[in-house]
């Protein structure tokens, strides 16, 4: 038997941001063309070498004149001066302005030779046929002219080490011809996912034998770059010592950072912890927060000298955050980039948070606006491996570990996972519906969680979302406001041609089938065990004694559409679900009845403008129902 890895000592996690701040992540300088400089971050001082604008030019449209020759002219009495030519911008003036002459000259253009100022074309009137002006103005030298270094004079500071190249100062460089410059080079990161269960998007997936598609590679390499460094995507690994040595090895020969993800855990099978020990050298292992227990901090030999290194936890959420807390700031500093601008909020708890393990925890939050426009918290929580919560949270709330509690109502600051985070148009919960669907395809950045209608109407009680979705005949209480719904036909999806020759639920209990049932939150289990009641009633018996006779009543999946691919798949006889579902899918359909879809509104919200778009919606749901088979509007 293979002795277990346990965890060491848990580090406080102030001796994790220590540690990782002693590792070398990289830096030095490097030069890139002009046009690929945007974002990064300059490493050396650049001065002018040319005046911009390199020569003195006409600011309007307008006469080149000398302003002495203007002196004492007004509206009664212009002076008169003879025209010697035109000088047009991006031309070498080819004619001089002397005493009592003029040029007429275009916006930008270069100042004749003689000529002091100039004088805008509706402060003039020609005279003579064309052959000379008459300037209606007394001017002063140098007016409506750009003198030669009046943006930047040769030799000035134009822009100084640490400045972040935005458009902005990729035009200051442009005009001053510059095109390429010296840049704080971004820290190459390596990054590997573990686990023999993964496979990379776009790659075949067989989830019988229990591949899973790896998330955390992506997501990594997508935060590495937001935090200024250069991502390296290299083959995951499997949980063999020896295929895990070379392709950690040959990311530390090749990379400042190698970041992996997974394989931390106190396990038999998880060696990463060895390879860092025999290969380089671990300096800890396992940090006191919550998630991201399972850490590993070290230096990774590969070569020439040495590559940081830092294991993520596996689970999506878990890295994410873990990688935002711990490593992106340390990246963020080598490619001398400042910490992310906006990048908290401030707002209320929307409801009661109780937490007491002992460990600074890293909580997912997600945020909603009241009807004032007030930011609310909530928690996310469906397990450190639900990927959906990298989608719900918007960020995270840091828990001391001494707190017990945080009440509702109680103020938090929020660290956004970025600083382009919003809070959703609309947070509505409840039924898993395709007519739902369609009607938030509507409405701008709204965010939907399908937890089913029992469990939508208990968190719209609780007053944090705005809307909850119910199917069925839920009681619908007086502070609920109904928004209007739809009717949808529910029954048994079965093969094409129901080979069966299902009627009905008591072929489910009487008949050898296997069916595939929902979870107890939806509408559609509560409609089956309704229809098992009024069975059990005919039958003068207890529904408990039909639902044991029949096979794979408590075998549940969460979406509307997951009974029906079980029963495509052959992995089922009989699935609960819908018409329209059935008849996108081509499968055959039992009918059991029509069911009720109501949307209601958090009374509080209702004049909320996701909440009024919501109704409007709801209102015209008859436009999204018509190819939806054995749907109809309320």
């Amino acid at each position: 038997m293979t002795d277990r890895k346990e965890f060491r000592d848990l580090a406080p996690p102030e001796d994790a941001h220590d540690a990782i701040a002693s590792l070398d992540l990289g830096g030095g300088t490097e030069t890139v063309p002009l046009r690929e400089a945007r974002g990064r971050v300059l490493a050396e001082r650049i001065d002018a070498e040319l005046d911009v604008p390199g020569f003195d030019r006409a600011s309007m449209d307008g006469y080149a004149v000398r302003a002495r020759d203007t002196f004492g002219a007004d509206e009664a009495d212009p002076a008169r001066l003879d025209l010697v030519g035109e000088v047009h911008a991006g031309a070498e003036p080819d004619v001089t302005v002397e005493d009592g002459t003029a040029a007429e000259i275009s916006t930008g253009a270069v100042m004749p030779p003689g000529a002091d100022s100039v004088v805008m074309v509706e402060k003039t009137d020609e005279a003579d046929g064309g052959e000379a002006v008459l300037v209606r103005t007394a001017l002063a030298p140098g007016d409506s002219v750009m003198l030669a270094g009046a943006d930047v004079a040769a030799g000035e500071r134009t822009l100084g080490p640490g400045t972040e190249l935005t458009p902005r100062e990729i035009g200051l460089l442009s005009a001053l011809g510059v095109d390429e410059v010296p840049v704080r080079a971004k820290p190459r990161v390596g990054i590997i996912s573990t686990g023999d269960e993964l496979v990379r998007p776009g790659a075949d997936l067989n989830s019988d034998a229990g591949q899973i598609y790896d998330v955390n590679s992506y997501t990594t390499a997508t935060a590495v770059e937001e935090a200024g460094g250069e991502a390296v995507l290299y083959p995951h690994a499997g949980d063999d010592y020896e295929e895990m040595e070379d392709i950690l090895t040959e990311a530390a020969s090749e990379c400042d950072l190698v970041l992996s993800s997974g394989s931390t855990s106190a396990s038999a099978v998880d060696v990463i912890y060895r390879v860092i020990e025999e290969r380089g050298e671990l300096l800890l292992h396992g940090v006191a927060v919550k998630p991201g227990k399972p850490m590993l901090i070290g230096r990774l030999d590969g070569g020439d000298s040495p590559s940081a290194y830092v294991g993520l936890p596996g689970y999506p959420v878990s890295a994410l955050t873990i990688f935002r807390t711990f490593v992106a700031p340390a990246i963020r500093e080598a490619a001398g980039l400042p910490e992310p601008r906006a990048a908290t909020v401030d707002g209320a708890m929307a409801v009661e948070e109780r937490y007491a393990e002992g460990r600074r925890r890293l909580m997912p939050v997600g945020l909603v606006e009241d009807e004032h426009g007030d930011t609310l918290v909530y928690p996310v929580d469906k397990g450190s491996g639900a990927t959906t919560s990298l989608v719900e949270a918007d960020g995270i709330v840091e828990v001391p570990a001494e707190t017990e509690y945080l009440a509702a109502g109680e103020s938090v600051t929020v660290q956004l996972f970025s600083p382009d985070v919003r809070a959703p148009s609309l947070y509505a919960v409840g039924e898993d519906d395709p007519a739902l669907s369609r009607l938030l395809d509507r409405l701008d950045r709204p965010r939907s969680l399908s937890l089913g209608t029992r469990e939508g109407l208990r968190r719209l009680r609780n007053g944090v979302p705005d809307a909850a979705v119910a199917a069925g005949d839920p009681e619908v209480a007086a502070d609920h406001e109904d928004l209007g719904g739809w009717t949808r036909e529910w029954g048994l999806l079965v093969p094409e041609n129901n080979p069966d020759d299902v009627d009905g639920v008591a072929d489910l209990v009487d008949d050898d089938l296997r069916l595939l049932n929902r979870g107890t939150n939806s509408g559609l289990r509560a409609a089956l065990d309704d229809a098992l009641d009024s069975l059990a009633e005919e039958r003068d018996t207890a529904r408990r004694e039909l639902t044991d006779a029949i096979d794979g009543y408590e075998l549940t999946v969460k979406a509307h559409e997951s009974p029906a691919r079980k029963v495509l798949a052959g992995d089922a006889d009989a699935g609960l679900g819908l018409r329209a579902t059935a008849a996108k899918l081509g499968l055959g359909f039992v009918s059991l009845g029509e069911q009720d879809v109501r949307v209601l509104a958090n009374p509080d919200r209702t004049g909320k403008e996701g909440v009024t778009a919501l109704a409007d919606a709801v209102a015209n749901v008859g436009s999204v129902l018509a190819d939806l088979p054995g749907y109809e509007s309320a």
